[in-house]
């Protein structure tokens, strides 16, 4: 088997001063020997790794003709949005982990396994810079309207598979600027402005309308909507409500949730203040308490603001269990380690402390071991007695989850929801209790990654579509 292409990365001392990619993608030579690994496989399980189903085999085989366009095609009959997911995706756990080269039953993507996502981003990157025009609408369901709640990627996803459609689709977003979590959560330097600025623009040049500040539930009900000549409603509203510890001196002045610390760098880039208006407290010592995408996501932010205000770095990741049990991407955790992130491991959080000016100044923390599993299937931390110590911190950053966003179903008694909050739909068709109202994405399932989103959107999409052909069936009779 030819030697495994590895992706170019900036360096790690230089990418941690800026806000600029880290991953800086394949040429045209390394992705035509990346894809020239491709088996071919006669029956490609690669694909099932993928939450939308794309057809890998066959986009990487156009790649080794150097037919990139008929490539990115392949791509977006089942993908919306590849050179975001080429960037984002966790294929450590999807698409890579079942290539045939990885060992099944393996819980990561065996190094030797296919780059699927960084030739789906090759692909998506030249196309990109060629102008590729989308896959053209067809005018099947002209005349309908629906309504779409929430310009993340659930959302922008529903929206594009309408749009194809003919369906007249208008998106409602709270905030005033598009791309939900893409652009809020995740920071630049995965996912670069100008990328999902395209992918926006992708979706407009089928006609879609996105409205901004516009909260749907207060702005204008669900039942507004469909009085104003909506035929279906989509909500994708995303999981916008942090979790917390609840535990002594977290209202301390420079305690963060991981939500509104991302929000303020990413959605109002507070690493440009004074030029934007929206400034960050960045301390000499950062503690971020989580193990996923989001914490490694703040921690790495933290550290590049440390620099960039001349202050020596000091951002340590505390997390209760063990590197293995982190849920965030392996790459994630690389990338932060080299750019100078610590870890501090098996450590539970007890308590803030603070300052007479009411300012976090120290964590306390317990040891912890390893019991039996718990609900989630990973072991169970256990303090150790006798082994609390304190840390220095005057930022202290919590990424331990979010929850569903009620503002709408909290107005809207008729949409069922579980004990989380999460809105209750049909697996099948993504339909919630409300008649013509469904629903995807993380407010249905909690938080997930943007490719399952974008599959739940796409399920949602096909069922609204076969309402809407019986409608219009049963209007020409």
């Amino acid at each position: 088997m030819s030697k495994v292409i590895k992706v170019k990365e900036a360096d790690a001392e230089l990418r941690s001063r800026s806000f600029e990619e880290v991953v800086l993608g394949y040429t045209e030579e390394e992705a035509l020997a990346e894809a020239g690994r491709c088996l071919q496989c006669k029956n490609p399980i690669c694909s099932s790794g993928c939450p939308v189903g794309v057809d890998i085999k066959k986009f990487i085989y156009y790649i080794t003709q150097k037919d990139y366009a008929a490539a990115y095609q392949t791509i977006r009959e089942k993908n919306n949005f590849p050179a975001i997911c080429g960037r984002v995706c966790p294929a450590e756990y999807q698409c890579r982990n079942a290539c045939v080269f990885t060992k099944k039953g393996s819980p990561f993507a065996s190094e030797k396994a296919i780059n699927i996502h960084y030739l789906e981003r090759f692909v998506a990157d030249a196309c990109m810079k060629q102008g590729t025009a989308v896959t053209a609408s067809r005018p099947e369901l002209s005349g309908f309207k629906v309504a779409v709640v929430g310009a993340g990627p659930a959302g922008m996803c529903c929206a594009g598979e309408l749009a194809r459609w003919g369906v007249k689709v208008v998106i409602f977003e709270g905030l005033h600027d598009t791309g939900g979590v893409l652009r809020y959560g995740i920071p630049p330097f995965r996912l670069p402005r100008e990328v999902l600025d395209f992918e926006i623009n992708e979706l407009k040049k089928l006609d879609v309308e996105i409205i901004p500040n516009f909260i749907v539930g207060r702005t204008r009900s669900v039942k507004e909507l469909f009085a104003e000549g909506f035929h279906a409603v989509f909500l994708g509203l995303g999981a916008g409500i942090p979790s917390f510890l609840n535990i002594p001196g977290e209202n301390l002045g420079g305690v963060y949730s991981a939500n509104e610390f991302l929000t303020r760098v990413n959605l109002m880039k507070a690493y440009e203040f004074p030029k934007c208006h929206t400034p960050v407290e960045v301390g000499r010592h950062v503690v971020v308490i989580g193990g996923g995408n989001t914490a490694m996501d703040a921690a790495r932010v933290a550290l590049r603001l440390q620099k960039m205000s001349g202050l020596e770095p000091d951002t340590t990741i505390l997390y209760r269990r063990t590197e293995m049990e982190m849920p965030a991407r392996r790459l994630e955790i690389e990338h932060a380690r080299e750019e100078g992130v610590k870890f501090e491991l098996l450590v539970n959080p007890k308590a803030f402390f603070g300052d007479k000016k009411g300012r976090v100044t120290k964590v306390r923390c317990a040891r912890c071991e390893l019991g039996a599993p718990d609900v989630s299937g990973r072991r169970r931390p256990v303090e150790l007695a006798g082994s609390e110590f304190e840390m220095e911190c005057d930022v202290a950053v919590e990424a331990i989850g979010l929850k569903a966003n009620e503002i709408l179903t909290k107005v809207t008694p008729e949409i069922k929801v579980d004990k989380w909050g999460d809105v209750v739909v049909d697996s099948q068709t993504m339909e919630t209790s409300l008649k013509n109202v469904f629903a995807g994405g993380d407010i249905v399932g909690g938080e997930g990654t943007v490719i399952e989103a974008m599959g739940m959107a796409k399920r949602a999409a096909r069922a609204i579509i076969d309402r809407l052909l019986m409608e219009r069936k049963e209007e020409r009779k």
